[in-house]
């Protein structure tokens, strides 16, 4: 089990989360002394604020604050910020124990690969009804340990073994392609890898939860270094490069949260692995590259090549006729100067998939907003040499003219979405230390659950 979480716990102390216009309510329950002793310490219920309760052998519970939060967010503080090593169960209150237990999950995480563990973190029993919370939790830690690890640690070969290992664990099928077979078969996967002594891999992931099923396909990014080629970064721009390979942690955490629910779909998961080097074999500015499309695409910037490995991993997905394609990448910092760092920008070329992408955010607390995919802008990929070019020379609207670039690799006809994602938190906040973060996995998860009920068996 996670840290932070435990099944049982001798002596576990109470805790009582409490709202302000709770407050009156809750403290006329507790015994005298107690209830005495929080209105002497000023206990107001506000968000995040704890009052450890006094008892005969030292401790005998605690009081958290909510405010107006329902979010799994209130809770995220609370196994580092309660005495280390204590234990603690819920006590009933204005929460949800599910949420509840996934925001202290979240909270507890902390990157371990190469640096000694801290003091252990406060543990809490979970709730009988909180089991699909920790299969939640499990599956966004473990994307943000393969988002905090070091590049030299993760490259594309580690990255297709962490697929197939998935893959394993559940029951599924894991193919990866690579040599002769992912030049043919993935010719801009190949390209953009071509600069790196570390060969790319495209993993293939299988996994059947019902024959008549739905097929979901979910494409991610994942360039295990950027150092942007050719046209190469500043040394500020690489300080996060590792994280390059978001997108792909992000659909392994939904598929692992799909498969682990036995959600009754089809599912095919795919996986860019690159990275993205400086050599004398790196692909060049105003090289033409072959896609599996057969689109020929002209690179006028070479740290620009996530859109070029998901282009060839959408025609392929593209192939199978599924009844939903979703992309998910690190694709590009116009979208964070739109949004900022929480929220992916989603694009669809269905109302009624990014209807539902929204409202499943919306219901989970793992939100994203949807941008145009604005027709006027599509010449600005034009370029008399190929097909179409990778950039545009316009420096403006960049995140809308990457997901229409990744549209040409798309049929109209089927249901399309692409996240924009940052897969970092900056910064430590309660649930979401700093560090790699899996945005939009949860989100994807509902999603699907939601679209696999209301669909039924195929006809």
């Amino acid at each position: 089990m996670l840290k932070g979480l435990t099944a049982r716990a001798m002596g576990a102390l109470p805790l009582h989360a409490v709202r302000a216009d709770g407050l009156a309510s809750f403290l006329g329950g507790l015994p005298a002394d107690a209830a005495a002793f929080l209105r002497a310490t000023g206990f107001t219920a506000r968000q995040g604020e704890i009052a450890l309760l006094p008892g005969a052998e030292g401790l005998a519970g605690a009081a958290v604050g909510l405010g107006q939060e329902t979010s799994p967010w209130a809770f995220g503080g609370l196994a580092h910020a309660l005495p280390s090593g204590s234990a603690w169960r819920l006590g009933p209150g204005p929460h949800d124990p599910a949420l509840a237990t996934l925001g202290w999950a979240l909270g507890a995480y902390r990157p371990s690969r190469h640096k000694p563990a801290g003091p252990p973190p406060a543990v809490l029993e979970v709730p009988e009804q909180a089991a699909e919370a920790v299969m939640a939790a499990e599956a966004i830690c473990a994307a943000r340990d393969l988002i905090n690890a070091p590049a030299a640690d993760l490259g594309p070969g580690e990255l297709a073994v962490a697929v197939a290992s998935l893959a394993s664990r559940h029951g599924g099928t894991c193919e990866i392609v690579s040599g002769e077979a992912l030049d043919q078969g993935f010719p801009a996967v190949a390209a953009v890898g071509a600069g790196s002594p570390r060969a790319p891999r495209v993993a293939v992931l299988r996994w059947t939860g019902a024959e008549d099923g739905p097929l979901v396909a979910l494409c991610g990014k994942g360039v295990c270094f950027d150092t942007g080629g050719l046209d190469l970064k500043a040394a500020s721009g690489m300080l996060r490069m590792k994280k390059d390979m978001g997108g792909a942690a992000v659909v392994l955490a939904a598929a692992e949260m799909v498969m682990r629910s036995a959600l009754p779909v089809r599912l095919l998961v795919l996986v860019g692995a690159v990275e993205n080097a400086v050599s004398g074999t790196a692909m060049r500015p105003m090289d033409v590259l072959r896609t599996r499309r057969g689109l020929k695409v002209e690179v006028n910037n070479t740290d620009a090549e996530g859109r070029l490995v998901l282009a060839d991993l959408l025609a392929f997905a593209a192939e199978q006729e599924p009844d939903m394609l979703i992309d998910c990448a690190t694709l590009t910092g116009a979208a964070r100067v739109a949004l900022g760092p929480d929220l992916p920008a989603l694009f669809s070329n269905d109302d009624a998939l990014a209807g539902r992408l929204l409202a499943a955010g919306a219901a989970v607390d793992d939100p994203m907003w949807r941008m145009p995919l604005h027709d006027g802008y599509e010449s600005w990929l034009d370029t008399p040499f190929a097909d179409l070019s990778n950039v545009s020379a316009k420096p403006m609207a960049g995140a809308v003219v990457a997901a229409l670039f990744l549209r040409r690799f798309v049929p109209p006809r089927l249901p399309w979405a692409h996240l924009d994602l940052y897969a970092w938190n900056d910064q430590t906040r309660p649930g979401r230390p700093e560090g790699g973060e899996a945005h939009g996995a949860r989100a994807l998860h509902a999603m699907i659950a939601r679209a696999s009920a209301e669909a039924g068996p195929s006809p």
